[in-house]
């Protein structure tokens, strides 16, 4: 399929089409149309930091400079909202301060519906408290975060269900089309592997949740797995923990 056809398909006049468009403009320089390429590069985790490094701080410093945090900050958090598909950048300099809101991000591509994941293949982005487990500097998207999916809760529900292949590899990463990961076009996986290494990939955490849970409080659920509650709840006690975006 030409470029072209595939962006005229793309659009088709929704609001879906205009936001993957706003994607295509921040991730053409051809990380999704050469994936093999882009998967033959070599390179550390410092040959990105300074290749992207400045190009990422130039954007970022400001940000933080707005938000009266220091850059590159002692914490950071990051809120993902799978409804709005929206992610939300919050720092603090110490675990003595509050934290305050730096930027947001849309998610250019994400899979699934609400609910945590569950097994291998069911394409479905996990819900959860993460940490970044790896700065991947040779991703086939441009640039990835991997998270430490499946984490010690995920584990624990699903040896309680009988749950065996939880599946494994979630990505934040760039281009904008992804199953199971958060796709987040290239400047931004820029902006946050920088952000990453700079601060410190310990330091960093990922909250994805299936609403902002500060807004509306977690329904009961009726379905199964019946965990999920608890899950909910942990996410509403860590989310109240971010102001709100004014």
């Amino acid at each position: 399929m030409s470029r072209n056809r595939f962006l005229m398909l793309l659009a088709g006049g929704s609001a879906a089409g205009a936001a993957a468009l706003l994607c295509w403009g921040v991730f053409n320089r051809g990380s999704a149309w050469m994936p093999l390429a882009n998967n033959l590069r070599r390179g550390s985790v410092e040959d990105r930091v300074e290749q992207y490094g400045g190009r990422a701080d130039a954007r970022l410093r400001p940000a933080f400079e707005r938000a009266g945090v220091a850059y590159p900050p002692g914490e950071v958090a990051l809120l993902v909202f799978k409804d709005t598909r929206a992610l939300e950048v919050y720092a603090r300099d110490s675990n003595a301060d509050d934290w305050r809101h730096v930027t947001s991000y849309d998610v250019c591509g994400a899979s699934g519906k609400p609910g945590p994941k569950l097994a291998e293949g069911d394409r479905q982005v996990p819900e959860g408290i993460y940490g970044i487990e790896l700065l991947n500097p040779a991703s086939r998207f441009h640039l990835s975060l991997r998270l430490d999916y499946p984490n010690a809760f995920d584990r624990r529900m699903g040896a309680a269900d009988g749950r065996v292949n939880l599946g494994s590899d979630i990505m934040i990463h760039g281009g904008a089309f992804s199953v199971g990961c958060l796709a987040m076009g290239d400047d931004v996986a820029e902006d946050l592997f920088i952000l990453a290494a700079r601060t410190g990939k310990e330091n960093m955490r990922v909250v994805i949740a299936p609403t902002d849970f500060r807004q509306e409080q977690p329904r009961k659920i009726m379905y199964e797995p019946r965990w999920v509650s608890m899950l909910y709840a942990n996410l509403s006690e860590e989310l109240a923990r971010f102001p709100r975006m004014a």
